[in-house]
């Protein structure tokens, strides 16, 4: 409670009444739950007059909102205005009205502390002052968070039954199928139920997802389109081969549910006859060992990940062909991913051949080596690409740095509160707080020493030197070593269908005079022992 010196020194306290409903149910009449919590709560506080508390007219009503988090508008308008210092105390009609989750309540009460607001609950009293208050607190706290995670439980319970009933339980719209909102049921769409009829059949016949998709976007065909409940219009997008694949392996077509990895009987109807099914799936299961003994044969992709399409920005990814005949030579190309899932001629950069792409990086890496102007406007867009993500790191620091003191206070308060306890909802609280909090400060060890290394940036004297060295030896150096050195210095090519651009890494410049550095150290040690 507020404590005051004596009457002649009393000033007025501003209390703000706050109010919470889980539902929106029963808000639109007269007189509804919020009116209710309000009542009672502005008797409390005509109670406690002559001590100068007054309700401030200004509402807190959260109507329709969880009380499992803090994001809220009216508690976040309220939270507002504590900061601004235009409350004093803060009075609920139950401790859950505020908050039901124990660190989010913590975090609140710490959030009163540091202003000096006072906190009161009118059916529960007690004083947020004293340790036996912020005991009884905590303890109707876990509560309330325990009925909250039953209820969770018993939610997940009853979809599990349901779904092993057959039943549907809800999710987005399944094309070939309505539902049936009176009886939670899913019904054929007989339309739909042809289509995706025709999408098995195809596949049985073609072997190829992405071919099924080329040709039903060629038909005009799309996914399926519904209006959510908000009126938005939803779905109805192109077709692609990870769409096709979705349909072939929806179980939900052999008019089966699934939940935990196990098949159950559904209520709804099939759309897809067991023989056709098991062929898809034999099918899928040969296209699958096929691409993973693709994947396991060795490639040389010296630009793996690092080089993406210049039209639609997205990454491009290594594979090859041969000829016939186990002496057949192999073909590397780089594909575009987007192209090759909606069909390449969606894209102007389609595939580019491994080789002149690889080639053309080495060139660009020789004219740097050679070339001083070109070193020197590259290490000076090292130093300010380095300068942006050291401003980066220093405002993560000020960020762990932040958290990592709000966690110990709000560490703090609940050893106030419960003490060195070893089981039950608040030692596990502090045991997953003080997981956090040693997470943060391995992060923001982590971030000083980049933050360090990104200080130690090498000169451009010294970058042109390293430079003008590894150059001579560029050509008796092994591939496996050239393939190095380029991932070390390049962090992304750029391909666009009418030439590349590649991208220097700032933090592989400093690396490589580092490991310049070292072997001239290395050869000065050998020439001292001779």
């Amino acid at each position: 409670m507020i404590q005051l010196a004596n009457p002649s020194e009393r000033k007025r306290i501003r209390c703000a009444i706050y109010t919470r409903k889980s539902t929106e149910e029963g808000l639109d009449q007269d007189f509804n739950s919020l009116d209710a919590q309000r009542d009672a709560c502005e008797a409390y506080v005509a109670s406690q007059k002559s001590e100068g508390w007054t309700a401030m007219a200004t509402r807190y009503d959260d109507g329709g909102f969880s009380g499992g988090t803090i994001e809220r508008p009216a508690l976040q308008q309220l939270l507002a205005d504590i900061e601004a210092g235009k409350v004093d105390c803060v009075v609920v009609y139950k401790v859950d009205r505020l908050s039901r989750s124990l660190m989010d309540f913590a975090k609140l009460i710490a959030t009163f502390e540091q202003h000096e607001v006072a906190f009161v609950s009118v059916t529960q009293r007690f004083d947020t002052t004293s340790s036996m208050g912020r005991l009884t607190l905590n303890v109707l706290l876990s509560f309330a968070q325990f009925e909250r995670e039953i209820i969770g439980e018993r939610i997940r319970d009853k979809l599990a039954a349901a779904k092993m009933k057959g039943k549907y339980v809800g999710g987005r719209p399944l094309l070939g199928y309505d539902v049936d909102h009176e009886h939670m049921r899913l019904v054929v769409n007989p339309e739909e139920a042809k289509l995706v009829q025709h999408v098995f059949e195809r596949f049985v016949r073609l072997g190829s997802c992405l071919k099924v998709a080329q040709e039903l976007n060629a038909s005009g065909y799309r996914m399926k389109a519904w209006t959510s409940r908000k009126g938005r219009p939803m779905g109805g997008a192109e077709w692609n081969n990870v769409y096709v694949h979705h349909v072939l392996t929806n179980r939900r077509y052999l008019g089966e549910t699934v939940h935990l990895g196990k098949n159950y009987p559904g209520e709804h109807e099939a759309i897809i006859d067991r023989q056709t099914w098991e062929r898809a799936q034999t099918l899928l299961d040969t296209n699958r060992t096929y691409r993973a003994s693709q994947t396991r044969r060795k490639t040389t992709a010296m630009l793996k990940g690092l080089v993406r399409c210049g039209h639609c920005g997205g990454a491009m990814h290594d594979t090859w062909t041969a000829g016939k005949g186990r002496l057949a030579k192999r073909y590397r190309y780089y594909v575009c991913n987007k192209g090759a899932k909606i069909g390449m001629d969606s894209c102007p950069v389609k595939s580019v051949p491994a080789g002149e792409i690889e080639n053309a990086v080495f060139q660009h890496l020789r004219s740097v080596f050679r070339s001083p102007d070109v070193v020197a406007r590259t290490v000076q867009a090292m130093q300010a690409q380095v300068e942006k993500e050291q401003d980066e790191r220093r405002r993560e620091r000020g960020a762990l740095e932040k958290r990592l003191a709000e966690l110990r206070k709000i560490i703090r308060n609940l050893v106030q509160v419960g003490g060195k306890t070893e089981g039950g909802a608040l030692a596990d609280e502090l045991r997953r707080l003080n997981d956090e909090y040693a997470a943060a400060e391995g992060r923001l060890a982590g971030v000083d020493s980049q933050i360090a290394a990104g200080d130690e940036l090498p000169g451009q004297d010294e970058v042109i030197g390293a430079l003008r060295d590894i150059d001579p030896l560029w050509e008796d150096l092994f591939p496996a070593e050239q393939h190095r050195i380029a991932r070390l210095l390049v962090e992304q090519v750029v391909m666009n269908p009418d030439g590349l651009t590649v991208r220097l890494r700032a933090n592989g410049l400093r690396d490589l005079v580092a490991e310049v550095r070292a072997a001239a150290g290395a050869v000065e040690e050998r020439m001292v022992e001779v």
